[in-house]
């Protein structure tokens, strides 16, 4: 009975409740990794802001000086970036100044000659490079990547005299032939029908098709975006160049829109509110074919990422 007893008292000795400690605070171990991504996110908008800034703040400034009135400062300082009296005046009178709406349409036909002429011709090169086999396939890769370093200014004396030989000198076909396909139209096709799957050309060629028919209907639409890509690239450097065709045209009847735009600048006035808005005038039609195509011109872009 006392052995009994006492082994009972041993085991409520050994069972007694121990209080609890006081809880540690513990580490937040996700807080470092935070501060680090929340940095990483300021830094990056940072120089996105910065980035912004460089190439949407001139076009910003030639709109400014575009809408200032005669009262405004243009070269003042501080710099006045929003104009105290806006006025559309500036638009007429550069449209009066020269005949902005003949140049803009010579320079809309080359430049979509030259965009409808790449896209056609260099998927077509394109294609042949990517789906033939032949003897110097290699070459012609390379040749057309050698066209890509070269500067236009190197050949641009050639590029006249053969111009005027085929008497298309002062022509607007003369000065949309030498950009009517480009190295990099033809190496930007070739990469996206290189990773187009063949089975689906295997099948079309097993039911009859032949090569231009499985060309224009099973690759061509499968490339859609590299098209609006090359489109876009195409239609923006025609529009926008400025060397060519002032070396080869010479009648002012045949000038496109940069071409004529500088008799703005000098030969007519020296208002730089003028010359602002014809460039802006000029500017216009580059936005709203972004604007239109920028959905199929990220797709392509987002395309050759992933296949490049």
């Amino acid at each position: 009975m006392t052995s009994t007893v006492r082994k009972a008292s041993e085991r409520t000795a050994r069972t007694v409740v121990r209080t609890p400690e006081p809880l540690q605070p513990e580490y937040d171990v996700q807080r470092g990794p935070r501060l680090r991504t929340t940095l990483g996110l300021v830094v990056r908008y940072l120089l996105l802001t910065a980035v912004l800034v460089v190439t949407v703040g001139p076009f910003l400034w030639q709109l400014s000086t575009s809408l200032k009135g005669h009262d405004d400062s243009v070269f003042g300082y501080p710099p006045q970036l929003l104009p105290h009296q806006p006025t559309l005046e500036h638009y007429g009178q550069a449209a009066r100044t020269v005949p902005i709406l003949r140049y803009g349409l010579n320079s809309l036909l080359v430049a979509i000659g030259s965009a409808v002429s790449n896209c056609l011709l260099g998927g077509l090169a394109g294609y042949a490079l990517a789906r033939m086999r032949f003897y110097g396939r290699g070459l012609a890769v390379g040749v057309f990547l050698a066209t890509m370093i070269i500067p236009f200014e190197s050949i641009m004396v050639s590029e006249f005299l053969m111009m005027r030989t085929l008497r298309l000198n002062d022509t607007l076909l003369g000065v949309a032939l030498p950009t009517a396909v480009t190295g990099l139209s033809v190496l930007l096709f070739t990469n996206a029908f290189r990773h187009l799957p063949r089975e689906v050309e295997e099948a079309a060629l097993i039911d009859g098709a032949g090569e231009w028919q499985r060309f224009r209907h099973i690759a061509l639409p499968s490339v859609r975006g590299t098209t609006a890509v090359v489109a876009i690239f195409s239609f923006v450097f025609a529009w926008d160049d400025f060397l060519w065709p002032l070396v080869v045209l010479s009648d002012p009847g045949h000038y496109t829109l940069t071409v004529g735009i500088q008799y703005l600048a000098g030969t007519f006035t020296n208002d730089q509110r003028v010359i602002a808005a014809g460039t802006m005038m000029a500017v216009v039609p580059l936005l709203a074919l972004f604007f239109g195509l920028q959905r199929h011109f990220f797709r392509g872009v987002g395309e050759g990422a992933v296949k490049g």
